[in-house]
């Protein structure tokens, strides 16, 4: 009986010693992902040409994490500006010398429910991780 109580909990410890390393990795390379889209964003939107990040580029923006594998529908962007002005409209671009915040949720997608096996809780189904940064705008009326 004991010897089946240790192989129980060993394999249990073999699967998550296996596997783990494999779902952080994606989790990683999920973050990196959404990183590298939203300073690319803020290059562009924040650029002398634009001073705004508005619905089109979004649209573009999530084309692209889409064809890296994420879920559009679960993509949430949230772009502000430090004036307090709309950093999203091509008819009002941010002037110069005012910063955009762009900040990009992804939710986990039950990545993590492996270490359930060793007693760990995983986030919630309502957890997200974020990308994001800040960049002043270039733009001269």
């Amino acid at each position: 009986m004991k010897q089946l109580l240790v192989f129980v909990l060993f394999a249990a410890m073999f699967c998550w010693l296996m596997f783990s390393p494999i779902y952080k990795h994606v989790l990683v390379i999920r973050q990196a992902l959404l990183q590298q889209e939203a300073n690319y964003l803020l290059e562009i939107g924040a650029s002398g040409r634009f001073g705004y990040i508005d619905g089109g580029m979004l649209a573009q923006s999530r084309a692209r994490l889409a064809s890296n594998g994420f879920q559009v529908a679960n993509l949430e962007y949230e772009v502000t500006s430090t004036s307090g002005a709309s950093a999203d409209d091509a008819s009002t671009p941010v002037p110069r010398g005012v910063g955009i915040r762009l900040v990009i949720r992804y939710p986990y997608e039950h990545l993590l429910d492996i270490d359930r096996l060793i007693g760990i809780q995983p986030p919630s189904e309502e957890a997200r991780f974020s990308a994001g940064g800040m960049k002043m705008s270039e733009y001269v009326p």
